[in-house]
């Protein structure tokens, strides 16, 4: 992945509002392929920072490169390359989610209208809104409206997509069904960038993490590398009591309980198998213990993980 092209890259990006800096040198590295996660407290920044990104906003200071072109210079072609949802879909409520889309493919300068039906059809499709597009949208449900936002950032089949809260107002099925979406969408080709203050959907979906907070950037690195292991490892076992009786006589080990089993440090993986299971006991999963992404953001914020939220909470 460090080969790979940046797709998004900015340098000391700031905004100031009056005397308060929303966003205070932010230098993100977005790379071609990426699932990105742009965690972050509600408030921490985050959305006037994608609103920067996609010229919606000026920078204060600082540069913006997306998709290898300056911004907001190139915004013109850039953003025919880009599908994007923030701070929630905007609509006409009195037309249908077609009619919508129409619309919106209509206003951009690489939308033929030859193929302008079938992209439409495609996207409604891909959201779950092909059965229920034809009534108007002021009939839809906050979940619909976000699934229409979607369709409306798939339409040009972008090679970024630019996502803020994407899963607000859906239903668990509704998020599990975007999720994989996503995931679809970016083994197809499509870089996502993803702003969220749900620690478990950045964790279950990203491949890359920047941690904002207080409007700077405090973390930034691959996910693989935030929940490297701890030097523990997780011993799932029906006999827990028995294996910490069999462990107890070992000098220098630590064993400690966990749900399924017990977390041991001081004994290779093998070794450790092989003591528990001469002694008798059943050993169902031995796996090396890794950080939760939990405690790698509280342990680099200053705002900590209360306000950040977890499935089906909004902080």
């Amino acid at each position: 992945m460090s080969s790979s092209a940046s797709v998004i890259r900015t340098d000391g990006l700031t905004k100031k509002f009056g005397r308060v800096t929303a966003v205070d040198a932010v230098g993100l590295d977005v790379r071609e392929g990426d699932v990105y996660g742009f965690l972050g407290a509600n408030g921490s920044g985050k959305t006037t920072t994608v609103r920067m990104l996609l010229g919606l906003v000026l920078a204060t200071s600082g540069s913006i490169e997306v998709l290898g072109e300056p911004m907001p210079a190139s915004g013109r072609d850039v953003l025919t390359r880009v599908g994007a949802l923030v701070e929630g879909p905007a609509a006409y409520p009195h037309l249908s989610g077609r009619a919508n889309l129409a619309l919106l493919d209509s206003a951009g300068p690489d939308g033929p209208r030859r193929t302008r039906d079938r992209r439409i059809e495609e996207s409604l499709e891909r959201v779950g809104l092909a059965q229920v597009d034809r009534r108007p949208v002021r009939a839809y449900s906050l979940g619909m409206r976000q699934r229409l936002g979607l369709a409306g950032a798939l339409l040009r089949r972008p090679r970024l997509l630019v996502l803020d809260e994407p899963t607000n107002g859906l239903d668990p099925q509704g998020i599990n069904e975007i999720r994989r979406l996503l995931l679809e969408l970016n083994r197809e080709g499509t870089t996502v960038f993803l702003s969220s203050h749900l620690l478990g959907e950045i964790e279950q979906l990203c491949t890359r993490v920047g941690v904002l907070d207080g409007g700077r950037l405090v973390l930034q690195d691959e996910m693989d590398a935030l929940r490297g292991p701890t030097g523990r490892t997780e011993v799932r076992t029906p006999d827990p009591a028995r294996a910490r009786e069999v462990l107890a006589s070992i000098t220098d080990v630590d064993v400690e309980p966990a749900d399924d089993g017990l977390l041991v440090r001081g004994l290779d993986p093998a070794d450790l198998n092989d003591r528990l299971v001469s002694a008798g006991v059943r050993v169902s999963g031995l796996a090396p213990e890794r950080r939760r992404l939990e405690d790698v953001v509280l342990a680099a914020t200053t705002s900590g993980t209360d306000r950040f939220g977890r499935e089906g909470e909004r902080p």
